[in-house]
């Protein structure tokens, strides 16, 4: 814990430089508080992450995969440009009827569609719905299914998407190869497609802060 204490230390520093002042994220962050959903956001550095990374890239075109109460959505979404559009998929009702206020409290409900069901059925029906093909994705939702959104991923990015994945070091766990832990074993058998898979280069980060010990992976389709 004394580590634990220390990450959130300089995150907080970090954020006091770093990041301005945002009574709409604050907002956002406290109605998903009362409204019981689970404190899984990602850390508001790392949403600004996410933000500069969409920007860079010009992304024009965003899939989420895992909306929660829409906290990374809104950071996402504020990278667009004003033509710009972003769809994201939950399976929970419940999150998707807070995410959808906070979009709409954000400002970005005309940028935003949150798609509701089970990700391995709606990312089939988005060609068909008008989205993509698109230029960055998120995954961040079950982690036993990250190797089926990988494939969809790529089903779906055009060449040159940037895709980030979260959630991929689970607190060290992702060596344990007899792990009984379904999310770990998804996350092993994402990073195994994404070391056979000639049309996407990745890496993967460790990270520690305010939410513990964990990583991402951050990949370009070739």
């Amino acid at each position: 814990m004394k580590e634990q204490n220390k990450w959130s230390k300089v995150d907080a520093y970090f954020d006091d430089k770093l990041l301005a002042a945002d009574p709409v994220l604050d907002a956002v962050l406290g109605a998903n508080e009362g409204a019981g959903l689970p404190a899984i956001d990602v850390a508001p550095n790392q949403g600004k992450l996410l933000y500069l990374l969409a920007k860079m890239k010009g992304a024009v075109n965003i899939l989420e995969i895992g909306t929660l109460g829409g906290y990374s959505t809104i950071w996402l979404a504020r990278a667009l440009p004003e033509a710009g559009r972003l769809v994201s998929l939950e399976f929970e009702h419940d999150h998707v009827v807070v995410a959808e206020d906070n979009l709409r409290m954000a400002g970005l409900a005309d940028k935003t569609e949150v798609i509701e069901g089970p990700a391995l059925e709606t990312l089939a029906t988005l060609e068909a719905r008008g989205h993509g093909p698109f230029d960055f994705i998120f995954i961040d939702a079950d982690k036993p299914n990250n190797p089926h959104y990988l494939k969809w991923a790529l089903k779906l990015a055009r060449p040159g998407a940037v895709i980030v994945a979260d959630n991929v070091v689970r607190d060290g766990e992702v060596i344990q190869a007899q792990s009984t832990d379904d999310r770990v074993q998804g996350i092993r058998q994402f990073m195994d497609l994404l070391s056979a898979e000639p049309r996407i280069e990745a890496t993967a980060l460790q990270t520690v802060g305010s939410k513990g010990y964990d990583g991402f992976v951050l990949g370009i389709v070739i």
